[in-house]
């Protein structure tokens, strides 16, 4: 299987997998700006790519789903029956996002939002974790139907369940660091090693200003990253 990843504008990655043999390939959280950059690299390798997949309705950027629809028509978009968004294919806990021999399973990891999932791939040996679980952090929760409780939940019960080895990559990094582990997180994680009683007061009390595309972004991811404007 073939790997790439890129930082987008606002700390976004955006991950490209494909089977190497039958060219067949899932793109992970695409971002406006970007889109046509991934299309031409998705020509240039001659990959077949079959789902774009969100793995949340994002609040910081507009996702790059919608345009790379109109230049790939192999394409169907993908997010959580959860989330309220428009997609092609509505996501459930257990679901699978195939891609040649390989699938990607979903794990419904709300508590940022709503909508958020986990997508591990078929041997366990990586995760993408949207902004449930970020490298020594988590996604917000005072807004978008934000629950620490739920997180906490989601982040024990189905990411720090995986193996210990299984490499998690985040949605967004604001450091520059590019993956992490199960291991490393349940050890390290400053804010989810902590008990839910903990944790639930760390995140009562961040307050932090909302994201500064919110406004338009959300609506407009609600739309497949398309709207009238």
């Amino acid at each position: 299987m073939q790997v790439c990843h890129s930082c987008a504008p606002f700390f976004t990655y955006t991950y490209l997998l494909a089977d190497k043999s039958t060219k067949e390939a899932v793109i992970i959280d695409p971002v406006l700006e970007t889109a046509d950059r991934d299309v031409q690299l998705v020509k240039e390798l001659g990959f077949k790519l079959k789902t774009a997949v969100n793995t949340h309705c994002h609040a910081d950027h507009i996702t790059g789903t919608g345009v790379m629809k109109k230049k790939l028509d192999t394409m169907k978009s993908a997010i959580s029956k959860h989330s309220g968004a428009k997609a092609d294919i509505h996501l459930s806990e257990g679901d699978k996002i195939n891609f040649g021999q390989f699938f990607l399973s979903v794990r419904e990891t709300p508590g940022h939002t709503d909508g958020c999932i986990t997508l591990v791939l078929n041997d366990e040996s990586m995760a993408f974790t949207g902004d449930t679980l970020l490298i020594r952090g988590c996604g917000r929760t005072d807004f978008q139907q934000g629950s620490p409780e739920k997180l906490y939940q989601s982040v024990h019960s189905k990411i720090f369940t995986l193996p210990a080895e299984c490499i998690l990559y985040p949605a967004h990094d604001y450091k520059g660091q590019t993956a992490t582990t199960v291991a490393e997180e349940s050890t390290y994680n400053p804010r989810l090693t902590k008990s839910l009683k903990e944790f639930v007061d760390i995140m009562d009390n961040l307050n932090l200003a909302h994201p500064k595309k919110i406004d338009v972004a959300v609506p407009a991811n609600l739309l497949c990253g398309i709207q009238d404007l």
